[in-house]
């Protein structure tokens, strides 16, 4: 029988981390949140949220208990510096835990860590192989984090996530613009997932027993990120704008933005659906992307947004 955690430590209270730290209070979940601004972090308390603010770039981390009960599972969402080979804030903060005894961690990785598949189909099996400097950092992370667990007998979880959407995350901005997309033949397939079903996906993974192992979340979708965007312009009455070839967009882009457009795969999500037991609010995209706008509107109507 499952059994959620009920402690959850969230490092990296953000976009998804807040969304995280609701559905989990609405499971009845206990949340410690740590953030690396203290306005965030008095924000959260202010949403009776038990908050922290932490700077996991400072040389040395507070002097403070962070796991303060044996079900605690922390589940760490603060992405690597944008410079270097590895993680040192995952490192520091792994550090900061020393004679604290989670009962296991939840990494939030990337799918990046597989690199160009070609648009090949791709499950937990196959092997890593980051072409990119933040897929180097973010599988160096995930290696650390796996050892840190298995040296102190706690489970641990790594969730290879792709692009995140939702409320506020769309490209509404870039749409406007006129930012060009690549023309659908030349388009890969592309990966993503709503926020609130990663939100789900990491309860899920936090549940006590835990099991160890790699999890990729995704909606199962593999819609280009032409096709994706054009469904956004459709949903939100704005223009779609102009396909052009891959060559002239590239041209178009910073080095990062395209690094993210660049690799193309498929990503597998059986494993979280069968062994996580993950059901998936938003398997299509435009639903999701519907939600999300309403939500949106919703928000702005009662002056939230």
């Amino acid at each position: 029988m499952d059994t959620p955690a009920r402690t959850l430590l969230i490092v990296g209270c953000g976009y998804s981390g807040q969304r995280l730290a609701r559905a989990a209070r609405a499971d009845g979940i206990r949340c410690r949140c740590i953030t690396s601004r203290h306005e965030s972090a008095s924000a959260l308390a202010a949403a009776g949220f038990d908050a922290l603010a932490v700077d996991l770039d400072a040389d040395e981390m507070p002097a403070v208990t962070l796991v303060d009960s044996a079900d605690t599972v922390i589940v760490y969402l603060v992405p690597p510096p944008a410079e270097g080979e590895s993680d040192p804030r995952l490192e520091r903060f792994l550090t900061a835990l020393e004679g604290q005894s989670p009962a296991g961690i939840v990494y939030v990785s990337t799918t990046a860590v597989y690199g160009d598949r070609d648009g090949a189909l791709t499950d937990e099996d196959t092997p890593a192989h980051p072409q990119t400097a933040r897929g180097r950092r973010r599988r160096a992370a995930e290696c650390i984090a796996q050892a840190w667990a298995e040296a102190h007998d706690s489970a641990w979880i790594v969730l290879r996530v792709p692009g995140i959407y939702g409320p506020n995350r769309l490209p509404l901005a870039s749409l406007r613009d006129g930012v060009p997309l690549i023309r659908e033949d030349e388009a890969g397939p592309g990966n993503r997932i709503h926020v609130d079903d990663l939100a789900t996906a990491c309860l899920r993974a936090a549940r006590l027993p835990m099991q160890s192992g790699i999890f990729n979340v995704s909606d199962g979708c593999h819609w280009s990120r032409t096709e994706f965007f054009a469904c956004v312009a459709r949903e939100a009455g704005l223009p779609v704008p102009p396909r052009l070839a891959a060559a002239e967009v590239k041209a178009r882009l910073s080095e990062l933005a395209w690094s993210f457009i660049a690799e193309s795969r498929r990503i597998d999500n059986r494993r979280m659906r069968e062994r996580l037991g993950v059901r998936l609010r938003y398997p299509d995209p435009a639903d999701g992307i519907a939600a999300s706008l309403a939500e949106m509107k919703a928000a702005l109507a009662t002056g939230q947004g």
